[in-house]
């Protein structure tokens, strides 16, 4: 019955991206979210790669000619580019730097799994202005650029800037992918080790979401736990095995998985909280539970899948991929974007309840396809 439902979801997940594409590149969502998402396309690109399919290749291969044709003069890659709907003004969003690095990551592992470099070839002066504009955020010349508040995946909660953990892993595998070798260790080196920039806190075991600047007994950084940007630093060897151990560890002591894999931070942020900004009540984020604060996103229990792969930890991945196949499953398998962090009770999105999510169906792909392997395949 597991096999059969992990399969089901696997088969559903093809389908979701194959309803995912357009003539230029993967929409994130079936119906809604009807534009290409930097970051969106990229993530669903990496499980889609893994599909003997020629149709999600040229969706690919599309989502990375659109968001090339539309970068910024300085080579930052759009967090959106909305030029495709009739009826509605065409734009182009950017402030996100993020989608920078993930269409990084994903232009290798197109010219790797397709052994095809055209692309690269093609791009060649887009990748190296992408990497001179993320060397240009380092204003504090340290091998970490720094980022503004609300310019990643979580860009309407929580407030965080400078050095956050999820920026500096995504940054490390570009680096290392990019063939800068000297840059990622000297930028692994300062996320870990001792000092007034480190992010990793002995203490706490796990990676800091952010932290800026001391002022004598002042410190600007935040407490929680980011899941992304710690399962990040474990699949693209920012951390080390013992770092690696303790952040699963507190995962599991935290059951910050239950009851699907995985909640997004923890704990959730309140208004009683150093962390509170009025503004999350604009959002969902404003209530606990909900949406960004610690709900539920499947698209990061799929890295939380790898991140155990990645530790050999195979059982454990195996029990958490049939949760997550669950909860993908729910609703008719619409794969949903976010679930209740307690309930898991499916969320509320603008994209609508019967929206099928393409993020969540790339990276259901990646885990099903890296747990058969017992190999993180990205």
């Amino acid at each position: 019955m597991d096999k059969d439902l992990i399969d089901n979801a696997y088969n559903q997940a093809v389908w979701i991206l194959k309803k995912c594409e357009t003539p230029n590149g993967f929409f994130a969502a079936y119906p809604g979210y009807d534009m290409v998402f930097g970051r969106d396309s990229m993530i669903m690109s990496l499980g889609a790669s893994l599909v003997k399919d020629k149709s999600l290749k040229q969706a690919i291969k599309k989502s990375i000619i659109t968001l090339a044709e539309n970068a910024s003069p300085k080579g930052q890659i759009p967090n959106a580019v909305d030029k495709f709907v009739s009826g509605r003004k065409h734009h182009v969003d950017f402030m996100s730097l993020d989608s920078s690095l993930w269409f990084l990551i994903a232009n290798y592992n197109y010219k790797f799994r397709y052994h095809d470099d055209s692309l690269a070839r093609k791009y060649k002066k887009t990748f190296s202005k992408i990497l001179y504009w993320l060397s240009c955020l380092d204003t504090g010349e340290d091998g970490m650029p720094e980022q503004q508040p609300t310019t990643d995946w979580q860009d309407a909660f929580p407030h965080r800037y400078g050095h956050t953990i999820n920026t500096q892993a995504l940054y490390y595998r570009a680096l290392k992918l990019a063939g800068k070798n000297k840059e990622a260790e000297r930028l692994k080196k300062v996320v870990n080790a001792p000092g007034d920039f480190a992010l990793w806190d002995k203490d706490l075991g796990f990676y800091l979401p952010w932290r800026w600047k001391n002022h004598n007994k002042y410190r600007e950084k935040g407490g929680w736990f980011d899941s992304l940007g710690n399962l990040l630093a474990i699949i693209f060897g920012l951390a080390d095995k013992e770092q690696s151990e303790k952040i699963l560890n507190y995962i599991k002591k935290e059951k910050i998985a239950e009851p699907y894999p995985i909640k997004a931070i923890y704990p959730p942020i309140t208004p009683e909280s150093k962390d509170w900004q009025d503004y999350f009540l604009d959002c969902e984020a404003g209530i606990p539970w909900h949406y960004l604060n610690a709900g539920i996103w499947t698209f990061i229990g799929g890295f939380y899948v790898l991140a155990l792969i990645k530790m050999k930890k195979f059982s454990e991945a195996k029990k958490q991929m049939k949760k997550l196949a669950e909860a993908n499953m729910k609703n008719n398998g619409n794969f949903p974007e976010w679930l209740h962090g307690l309930t898991g009770e499916i969320g509320k999105t603008e994209a609508g309840a019967e929206s099928y999510q393409g993020w969540n169906a790339g990276m259901y792909i990646v885990a099903y396809e890296s747990l058969k392997k017992k190999k993180v395949l990205i």
